[in-house]
């Protein structure tokens, strides 16, 4: 029997892989709710439950005008030292830029 090829560190062969090596990066995930985060990932599980530091969260609304009836988007920005993410509202993750 042929042995397998050793698994080298920097490749990506399953999308789990790519998480993996962002590893105390910053990275940037979209959640449910018109909520995004990035900050430094620390560890994750195979559901996509998170734990990232030195995060910073923006959370948009859309509220409509009584008069105008025109869209008024607001921002909310907040720093969290520490966060647990949930995988289930995880919509997307995107590791850090590499050149």
């Amino acid at each position: 029997m042929a042995e397998p090829e050793p698994m080298e560190e920097a490749t990506v062969r399953e999308p789990l892989d790519l998480i993996r090596l962002s590893l105390d990066e910053r990275i940037y995930v979209k959640l449910r709710g018109e909520r995004e985060i990035r900050g430094r990932l620390h560890a994750y599980d195979q559901h996509l439950n998170m734990i990232l530091g030195d995060v910073e969260e923006t959370m948009t609304t859309v509220e409509i005008d009584d008069e105008t009836y025109e869209e008024i988007i607001k921002t909310q920005k907040r720093t969290i030292p520490f966060l647990f993410v949930r995988g289930d509202g995880v919509i997307l993750i995107s590791p850090p830029l590499r050149s």
